[in-house]
């Protein structure tokens, strides 16, 4: 035996179900069992499609989600997630949880450029480079013996200090080099003709017809039929519950549909007091914002979000292309929009901060600028309030505003709703809402969830007071996911499946677990691990899987009872993970947060597996890569 294999890792503890020395999964004898009542789908509504009786049997089966034993000696320590200030904050900044913290500043960076001992520029090696311009750096050195320098002013509002820019040395007599060329302009604006067709004037709920998902068809505008708040008050994160009229969407060839485990594509609007900002900051008059116009564009697939790659000549209105074509907040700052800002600059010394940015002396300020905290274009407007380019040559340099996906928390062939003798068809799906500091003070919503929550609000407070929803025609623009969605799978056979899954990653198994139970015959079986903050503040569809959730899904709290993790939970069940994914077809679904949670997942899947299969750390990631290409174990994180 291999020193490997002598030294083996133990990780689960032993209890009534978890047995770390026995890599043979068996059951334990003195709990109850599973017993599956099979009924037909159609004589069954959505809220009881198939029953489920459960009774003590002595027939083998397969395992049960049990109860767990708390671990006494195990203790946590609760998380708290940091709050930073969005202006002049104690400590430094907070950085994007996709990036890595490799400098603290240009000191650091020059560390990390500079290769040769007395060089001052040095490419980047090994992906470094935080990526957006030129990935070099020239120290930039103060000049003592001179006396005519004329000292950088910093401009003085709440936005430029929100930045953080340590700009070290530099002056308005700082020599820059290897300055981003200014970005070429592929956007033209001139008069609509007069027998052209007029474009929607003024905000529109749905966005216009040529940004579109999935040629040759258009944006489908679905009607909200209804909306609630999942989680409680003072839970913290908010997540809606959606229910989209797509009764007449559009036959698409393939015979393709909504599926269990499919998504949406919702394609989201800037919020129209964002929108105005960036006009009112740009310089914008009120009177041709919503006027028609031509655009004409040199190449490329903007405005539409798939389209073909070509030239383009088309009628908008300023108001269409800034809400529904490109996105204000998402991305982190390129040399290119700096440097279109620091052409349009008039103030001296905000123009010298901007070329700085662009420069190879700036570089380690600029690293630090993009992989800070979310930075809009109206925070950069606001710090830089001389500049106002032209909206033309702004649109050239920003991002397309691209679709949300959401995956669907019900099986989409179930749900009808009775009008008169019409079913109408109804798709589920819940929505988090994503936020993050802004430069006020405030809080930051994401584009698509924000605009769902304004969603939700309206029809919310609709129903609060007497008033019938239909009445407001709330409309969210989306379209079938074309995304090849792990989830969405249609599989041949139906063996026992574990779904694993923490916050908002729930919804999907809903429909996993209502799918099951519509198409059940006695030999399925399906489990569902839950991971919450606190069950009484934020636990998802509790009470709505058409299930006795007691008896296959269990849920466990961070930050109340024990105080312990999905991840944590994933271990202590080691037999039942260990069981479905050696059974005929068995399956272990993980969906949830990448960062924590599926890492976290990932880890205790491998975990078990070297305890339960006597197996060394890479054989046990060689196991699930394998279960992972004959899709036994199938994640979707983000």
């Amino acid at each position: 035996m291999s020193a490997a294999k002598s030294e083996q890792h133990v990780c689960c503890p032993t209890t009534l179900v978890s047995h770390p020395n026995d890599p043979i999964p068996k059951e334990p004898p003195l709990l109850p069992r599973v017993q599956t009542s099979c009924i037909d789908a159609s004589q069954s509504s959505v809220s009881s499609a198939t029953s489920l009786n459960y009774a003590d049997t002595s027939e083998p089966q397969s395992p049960l989600t049990p109860a767990t034993e708390p671990e006494a000696e195990d203790s946590r320590e609760k998380r708290e997630d940091e709050r930073t200030a969005a202006i002049e904050p104690s400590g430094p900044r907070r950085r994007r949880a996709s990036t890595k913290l490799i400098s603290q500043g240009p000191d650091d960076v020059r560390k990390i450029l500079v290769g040769k001992a007395g060089a001052n520029t040095e490419l980047v090696g090994g992906g470094v480079c935080c990526g957006g311009g030129c990935c070099s750096l020239d120290a930039l050195v103060e000049d003592l013996k001179s006396k005519s320098i004329s000292p950088i002013i910093i401009p003085d509002n709440d936005a430029f200090r929100s930045l953080r820019l340590k700009l070290g040395p530099l002056s308005l007599d700082s020599e820059l080099t290897k300055i981003v060329e200014l970005p070429l302009e592929n956007v033209s604006f001139s008069p609509a003709s007069q027998s052209t067709p007029a474009a929607n004037s003024s905000f529109s709920p749905n966005p216009p017809k040529f940004v579109t998902p999935h040629p040759p068809h258009e944006v489908y505008s679905s009607k909200v039929h209804h909306s609630r708040e999942l989680t409680k008050p003072n839970a913290e994160k908010r997540t809606y519950h959606f229910e989209l009229d797509v009764t007449d969407y559009p036959d698409e060839s393939g015979d393709v549909d909504f599926i269990v485990g499919g998504a949406v594509g919702v394609c989201a609007p800037n919020s129209e007091d964002l929108v105005e900002e960036v006009f009112d900051l740009l310089g914008v008059p009120e009177f041709v914002r919503g006027k028609p116009i031509t655009l004409k564009t040199g190449g490329g697939r903007w405005p539409t979000i798939w389209g073909d790659e070509m030239s383009r000549e088309l009628t908008t209105t300023r108001r269409e292309l800034l809400t529904w074509c490109s996105d204000l907040q998402s991305y982190p700052p390129t040399k290119q929009l700096l440097r279109l800002l620091a052409e349009y600059a008039d103030a001296p010394n905000e123009k010298k901060i901007l070329l700085y940015l662009c420069s190879a002396q700036g570089q380690a300020a600029f690293c630090d600028l993009r992989t800070g905290p979310h930075i809009t274009i109206a925070q950069l407007l606001h710090a830089f309030p001389s500049s106002k380019p032209p909206l033309a040559q702004l649109l050239s340099v920003l991002d397309t505003l691209m679709p949300r996906f959401y995956s669907l928390s019900q099986d989409p062939q179930i749900s009808c709703l009775r009008d008169g003798t019409q079913c109408r068809r109804l798709i589920e799906m819940a929505v988090t809402v994503h936020e993050t500091p802004n430069w006020r003070g405030g809080p930051r919503t994401g584009v698509g969830s924000g605009f769902l929550e304004r969603t939700a609000k309206k029809l919310i407070e609709a129903e609060k007071n007497g008033i019938n929803p239909a009445d407001l025609d709330l409309r969210v623009p989306m379209f079938r996911g074309l995304m090849a969605n792990p989830l969405a799978r249609q599989f041949v056979t139906d063996g026992p499946m574990l779904l694993i899954g923490a916050g908002v990653g729930i919804a999907p198994f809903r429909g996993f677990v209502q799918n099951r139970l519509k198409s059940a015959n006695c030999a399925n079986k399906v489990w569902v691990l839950q991971g919450v903050r606190d069950s009484l503040l934020d636990e998802l569809y509790s009470g709505e899987w058409g299930i006795d959730e007691e008896k296959v899904k269990k849920v466990v709290q961070s930050r109340a009872g024990e105080g312990i993790y999905v991840q944590d939970e994933v271990r202590r069940q080691s037999d039942l993970v260990w069981f479905v994914i050696n059974a005929l077809d068995g399956r272990v679904f993980v969906c949830g947060s990448s960062k924590g949670m599926g890492e976290g997942v990932e880890k205790a899947l491998v975990d078990v597996v070297m305890d339960k299969g006597k197996l060394n750390m890479e054989e046990a990631e060689a196991f699930w890569k394998g279960k992972k290409e004959a899709q036994q174990y199938i994640a979707e994180t983000w």
